[in-house]
């Protein structure tokens, strides 16, 4: 196994926390605690530095807030000086991971994500399907209460097999035991860490190799803890579903939402990332286009819009697109530039569609 091999020193220096600090402030400078702590930045990184040479840091205390996305969800949020803290740890050391995670997993990846998650669902789909002359399986899988189930001593024993230098296991210790689910003591991790992303995944990559080395799954994929095998066997897929539950339940001590696991074809439609797939087109799901028209009507910011639009290049959906348009038009808050584009860019999309109607006439 491939070892992390830089020391504790080298990661807590000055540089380090102040290069931590420039990617932290990104889009928080007007934040009032952010403010407070960047008047006395190289005091505040100066005995920050010398808690961890010491070995005297204690992790803080969490501020939580809910939000609906679509689902209820608890939000913690640390300390400006702790969320410094996760940046330089994160900074550091997800590189190193990166490299070890399988291809095929697309949750918290730079150069990953969403998007590209659906473009390899449907990449796979194609070459199961032989181009849609064969049956495609799908074993779509989710995992009951994610975060909140993470067990903090199976998470530090997964780094220990990395990191041979006892005091970076000694501070990742501090920020994995500074959260526990309520109720229960040493379990669950905060949603609003970025330290989170990356530990979910060092957390969740014993079940990706798990399933490439050992169930041998040439097609899976896996976006936090939503993963989907493809294959033309509906007989190996149901074999696949104990041995998973076992390992998730032995190894992780997690297990599948009994509610969400399911053996369909892709004929039929398979709900996976917001869309229902078929055999040659994708729509939206009805939840996720209601919570876009309410966000955009909501929030109707630049950002927003590009954002959707974005996501819907990736089904058939140029009726909602001519909606989010109309819409658009009529709403101050968006700048001109922008209906423009997006009015120029969906004239292109029905001129194509209607080149190859004519093409197959």
């Amino acid at each position: 196994m491939t070892k992390f091999k830089h020391p504790y020193n080298d990661i807590i220096t000055i540089q380090n926390l102040l290069r931590a600090w420039e990617a932290f402030l990104c889009g928080k400078r007007k934040k009032q605690d952010v403010v407070l702590f960047h008047a006395k930045l190289m005091d505040n990184i100066l005995e920050l530095r010398q808690e961890l040479t010491e070995k005297t840091y204690h992790h803080g205390g969490y501020h939580y807030f809910n939000i609906s996305d679509p689902k209820p969800r608890n939000i913690h949020k640390a300390s400006v000086r702790d969320r410094l803290l996760h940046h330089m740890l994160y900074q550091e050391l997800y590189p190193f991971f990166d490299r070890q995670f399988i291809y095929d997993s697309y949750s918290c990846r730079l150069g990953k994500g969403m998007h590209k998650a659906i473009r390899q669902f449907k990449r796979m789909a194609r070459k199961v399907s032989g181009n849609n002359t064969r049956t495609c399986w799908v074993l779509k899988c989710d995992i009951k209460k994610f975060f909140a189930n993470i067990d903090h001593a199976i998470l530090k024993t997964i780094f220990a097999r990395y990191i041979e230098d006892r005091d970076i296991l000694w501070l990742f210790g501090r920020v994995i035991d500074s959260f526990s689910t309520q109720g229960k003591n040493g379990i669950g991790l905060p949603l609003g860490n970025l330290t989170s992303q990356l530990f979910v995944n060092v957390y969740m990559n014993e079940l990706d190799q798990f399933v490439k080395r050992t169930l041998k799954a040439t097609y899976y994929i896996r976006y936090a803890d939503d993963f989907v095998l493809l294959f033309q066997n509906k007989e190996w897929l149901s074999e696949q579903i104990p041995k998973i539950a076992s390992f998730l339940e032995s190894e992780l001590k997690l297990s599948l939402h009994d509610d969400k696991v399911f053996i369909k074809t892709l004929a039929s439609g398979v709900d996976f990332l917001g869309w229902i797939h078929f055999s040659n087109h994708s729509v939206l799901r009805t939840t996720t286009k209601k919570r876009m028209l309410r966000r955009l009507q909501d929030h109707p910011t630049d950002e927003t819009l590009q954002s959707y639009l974005g996501l819907l290049r990736h089904g058939n959906a140029y009726q909602l697109k001519n909606e989010i348009l109309r819409s658009a038009q009529n709403d101050k808050r968006i700048k001109p530039k922008t209906v423009l584009t997006i009015t120029r860019f969906l004239v292109f999309i029905n001129v194509r569609r209607n080149i190859l109607r004519l093409t197959f006439l």
